[in-house]
């Protein structure tokens, strides 16, 4: 067993006698599949007695980071690690050491969805995440780390999944016939950003709701903590919301939501390559990058049967993103290219109550059918083709007593296709089909105490993709071996996790609340096709989330992460895994008063800092960064419903890089935040 692991084991059997006081719970937990979100009191709320590590950023968070992008709203969280998160361009993310790299934004590990739209899964070289969006969309921001909770939402899951929801009318209007208008402003000073996000709610009725949302946000080249301007990180992204929901039948069992957003970003004279900050090797273009996503779902829950609640998903999510180099030259390949990815997708899913014997179900049900095309790129280096998709899962949540036991069953196929601008220039195969079965077990026991127990195991496989059709932009005349190989192979994981949690009341003091989780995973990842040379990637770590609060309004939130990982080349040598996620440690403290004066202290340690250069990485010092915010809510007056929020992040000015980021993209230093949001 290495350091680190007897590190985690040390911290898991600390959390484990913790909980094992015989004190009265804070609330009765289900020891089920998602468990129980605690609400802590704190800036975090917690899932216990689960068996999936679950974290939820709500709509309150989000307004009180006031994040530029959305990968700043789920940084604090364990075992989430952003890469260039300060802007839209290049900004992505790794959970657990999986997701985004220094070459590509995405190695298909992570699953993103917005309303249920799978977005930002494109394999572009050295293009970011092309998760183009805006927070201030969203009311709900939901990450799943590891595999055992990602069979509802798609295969080769290793990392975990990115939910986010959009806002509903409802919010604004609380739910009551009307109108109301909502309108929020942000400002910072590092460098001149600015966001304004303006908001429409309308409801005729009880069952009906509308939403129309505008937001816009731009900012300057911002500075680093040595007072130097970081280039190319100015940006500029106007997005829009339009969202409706109709609820109908008998008791209003029926709803109907359509929702459709779209984020606009147009770049001139930058790098093609978005995670560096200077033209380099690679020359510059003009870019302009179009993200769409529109979804319906109908929802059937009848109040006179446990036996239904169906949900059909139907989803489309387009990205164009247009380059054209600069200066222009017909031989720059990678620049002159318009790339365009389109994303059908039809989900079917019923949820069902009922016992068999002594055992209650709580059964998920549902299938996928899903089109991906992507437009050919004979002069670049991502192939042209189309992604045919089916799948069914069952997640089977059984109870008997205190004991749960789910579980999941996930069959794919996939069928991808060559375009027929590649089959015509002689592709020596132009068609793959390929089909898995994956799963896994999870088991949680609630004691009557507030403790639980739990673990879990699982396996996944990623089927091909169309990336893997491969291609060169010097010789794309032919399939090579090395692609004809990844096509026909699917990469394979398993993890096994075991974990504790503890909520409860008076625990130390009268009035007091006390929830902890903590859980230790191992992963391991074989029959590699993402990462050229790889044989077997193999990961393990502890993450911990703790929350306690005093009736005074005093609450500290913690947040952990620590783990290890290697990677093995097909010749069997071993080396540190180069996407491995940091150390880190983020503790908040703070103070509420009433609803009306929340304020509060966050401190944030990374250790074993990695910094991209290149493509491989170097070693930087240990960085510990503090942020201050503060939150103001007048209870009377003409400033009724008024909120007001202040933040300097980067308190000290700290000059440093942010873990996997590249070498020329520093993070930004010392930055004043204001926020004024109202809702008429």
């Amino acid at each position: 067993m290495t350091h680190r692991s007897l590190r985690a084991s040390t911290a898991l059997v600390l959390v484990m006698a913790v909980g094992a006081t015989p004190l009265a719970a804070q609330e009765e937990t289900s020891g089920g599949f998602l468990g129980t979100l605690v609400l802590t009191g704190g800036k975090r709320d917690i899932a216990v007695g689960s068996a999936v590590s679950q974290t939820v950023v709500d709509e309150e968070e989000i307004q009180d980071r006031q994040a530029s992008t959305v990968a700043q709203l789920v940084d604090a969280i364990p075992g989430v690690t952003l890469l260039n998160g300060a802007t839209p361009q290049g900004s992505a993310i790794t959970i657990r050491g999986f997701g985004a790299n220094n070459s590509f934004g995405s190695d298909q590990k992570v699953a993103i969805q917005v309303d249920g739209a799978s977005v930002g899964s494109e394999e572009l070289y050295r293009v970011g995440t092309q998760m183009f969006t805006d927070p201030l969309l969203y009311r709900k921001v939901e990450v799943l780390r590891g595999t055992i909770g990602s069979f509802a939402y798609g295969s080769g899951v290793v990392g975990g999944v990115l939910k986010m929801e959009t806002k509903n009318a409802s919010d604004f209007t609380g739910g009551v016939p009307g109108f109301a208008l909502g309108q929020s402003l942000e400002f910072n000073s590092n460098k001149e950003g600015f966001a304004s996000s303006t908001t429409f709610a309308w409801q005729p009725n009880e069952s009906a709701e509308f939403l129309l949302n505008y937001t816009h946000r731009k900012a300057g080249n911002y500075e680093a903590g040595d007072g130097k301007a970081v280039t190319n990180s100015k940006f500029e992204t106007p997005s829009y919301l339009v969202k409706g929901k109709f609820t109908f039948g008998q008791d209003n069992d029926h709803s109907l939501t359509f929702s459709t957003q779209s984020t606009v970003s147009d770049e001139k004279d930058v790098p093609y390559d978005q995670f560096g900050t200077t033209g380099g090797a690679f020359g510059k273009v003009d870019r302009k990058t179009d993200t769409r996503q529109s979804v319906i779902e109908y929802n059937w829950n009848p109040s006179s049967s446990d036996f239904i609640n169906l949900t059909a998903n139907l989803s489309y999510a387009d990205q164009k993103i247009d380059m054209t180099s600069v200066p222009y030259s017909a031989r720059s390949a990678l620049r002159n290219a318009n790339h365009r990815y389109q994303t059908t997708k039809l989900k079917v899913s019923n949820k069902a109550e009922f016992a068999t014997g002594g055992i209650s179900h709580n059964m998920d049900m549902g299938i996928e059918l899903i089109k991906r095309d992507r437009a050919d790129m004979v002069l670049a280096s991502a192939p042209g083709g189309t992604d045919n998709r089916f799948a069914f899962y069952a997640i089977d949540e059984m109870s008997i007593g205190n004991l749960t036991v789910t579980p999941a069953l996930r069959y794919e196929t996939s069928t991808i296709e060559a375009s027929s601008v590649r089959a015509l220039t002689g592709n020596a195969k132009a068609k793959y089909e390929k089909d898995a079965w994956m799963g896994g077990l999870a088991a949680a026991y609630d004691f009557d105490s507030g403790f639980s127990v739990f673990g879990s195991a699982a396996y996944t496989e990623g089927l091909p993709i169309i990336d893997d059709l491969g291609t060169s932009f010097r010789n794309f005349t032919r399939i090579s071996a090395t692609y004809d190989k990844r096509a026909q192979t699917t990469e394979k994981s398993r993890t096994f996790e075991l974990g504790a949690s503890y909520t409860g009341d008076d625990v130390f003091g009268t009035g007091d609340s006390l929830t902890v989780r903590g859980n230790i995973y191992k992963t391991k990842m074989w029959d590699i096709t993402s990462y050229a040379g790889l044989g077997k990637v193999e990961t393990e770590g502890f993450e911990l989330e703790a929350s306690y609060n005093v009736a005074s309004g005093l609450y500290f939130d913690l947040g952990m992460h620590v783990g290890e990982g290697k990677e093995y080349t097909t010749a069997g040598t071993g080396r540190t895994w180069r996407n491995e996620a940091a150390d880190r440690t983020s503790l908040t403290i703070g103070k509420k008063w009433g609803d009306t004066v929340d304020l509060s202290w966050e401190v944030v340690n990374n250790r074993d800092v990695r910094i991209q250069s290149g493509r491989s990485y170097a070693a930087a010092a240990d960085t510990t960064v503090h942020n201050l915010r503060a939150t103001y809510r007048p209870s009377g007056g003409a400033l009724e419903g008024t909120e007001v929020r202040f933040g300097i992040e980067n308190l000290t000015d700290l000059d440093y890089n942010g873990h996997l980021s590249s070498a020329s993209r520093k993070a930004p230093g010392r930055t004043f935040k204001l926020g004024l949001s109202k809702v008429f």
